[in-house]
């Protein structure tokens, strides 16, 4: 399953196999039930991020032809609902980071994509022109009290809290404790997509302090979507926490959510004048994207960016 979506990316997700590299490519080898083993040769060329679940081996050969063909390796859970580590390539464009970190430095632009994400979420929101980010998590909160009391109605639980306490996991209720695991496996998806894409996952625009910053931030997109109807819908499960994950992974295949997070993290980062551009344009540039670009630049705060290689002394240039 190659699901193609914005900027050529393309997404491979492989469990239980051995991955090598023999005379013709890149392959991951698959043990039948007959002990055959089977091979299924990977596009690297094509491909922009092999995703590794559990029960998967690969040998540095392997490794080292999807670097040189800018290939980004992240290592997930099961249905890649966890990312642990990722592998990104030199080749990986820069551009989105740079945009990110760009927007994420400018009290005016955090703010704007703030409002953006609001809007995503929420799509019949009234949002002031002015307001301010305390405006805008007092706005969310109500917004999510009221779905909380929708959902409780609907499946007859009565009052709903949401009560995250990690130092108290056994303990809660059951649709607290389904929520809590099946964000952590909506987290895994969007950190393997920002690895991806060769963003920050620390660098968030609402949340921040820690290391997955961003991806709390994309993931809230999708909660009341994704993670809250699948939650409440447990609430009489004796075991809410395998149940979920399990279900999550059975629900990722209809969603195709990865490539809804990276189409959505690319509009969330594009400079607004830049939408407009023709498709010939956005052609161009995904495929520029795509090459191995060897050349390094210089960054100048007034004039942007600068060859290297050059030698900047009076006189020398």
């Amino acid at each position: 399953m190659l699901p193609r979506v914005a900027d050529s990316l393309s997404f491979l997700y492989l469990d239980m196999v051995r991955v090598v590299q023999d005379d013709t490519g890149v392959c991951a080898q698959i043990q039948t039930d007959d002990h055959r083993t089977d091979l299924v040769y990977i596009p690297t060329a094509a491909l922009s991020c092999l995703l590794l679940g559990p029960g998967v081996s690969i040998t540095t050969p392997a490794l080292t032809t999807l670097a040189r063909h800018g290939t980004s390796v992240v290592c997930v859970g099961a249905g890649g609902v966890r990312a642990y580590a990722g592998i990104l390539p030199d080749s990986l464009t820069t551009r989105w980071l740079h945009q990110q970190a760009t927007a994420w430095a400018n009290p005016v632009q955090r703010l704007e994509i703030a409002v953006q994400m609001y809007r995503k979420r929420f799509k019949d929101a009234d949002v002031p022109t002015s307001v301010t980010l305390e405006q805008l998590r007092g706005m969310e909160g109500e917004r999510m009290k009221t779905f909380y009391r929708i959902l409780a109605q609907q499946h007859g639980i009565g009052r709903f809290r949401r009560n995250y306490r990690p130092d108290q996991w056994d303990t809660q209720d059951p649709v607290n404790l389904a929520l809590s695991a099946a964000n952590t496996c909506l987290y895994g998806i969007v950190h393997a997509a920002l690895l991806a894409l060769g963003l920050s996952p620390a660098l968030g625009y609402v949340h921040t302090g820690t290391q997955h910053a961003f991806v709390y931030d994309i993931a809230d997109l999708y909660k009341a979507e994704v993670t809250l109807p699948l939650a409440f819908a447990l609430h009489n499960s004796d075991n809410p926490e395998q149940e979920v994950r399990r279900r999550f992974r059975e629900n990722l295949r209809l969603l195709r959510l990865l490539p809804r997070i990276i189409q959505d993290v690319q509009s969330l980062l594009t400079p607004p004048h830049t939408h407009t551009s023709t498709a010939d344009d956005d052609t161009d540039e995904e495929s520029s994207e795509r090459r191995d670009v060897q050349m390094v630049h210089l960054w100048d705060p007034k004039t942007g960016v600068l060859p290297a290689g050059v030698n900047y002394a009076e006189g020398n240039h």
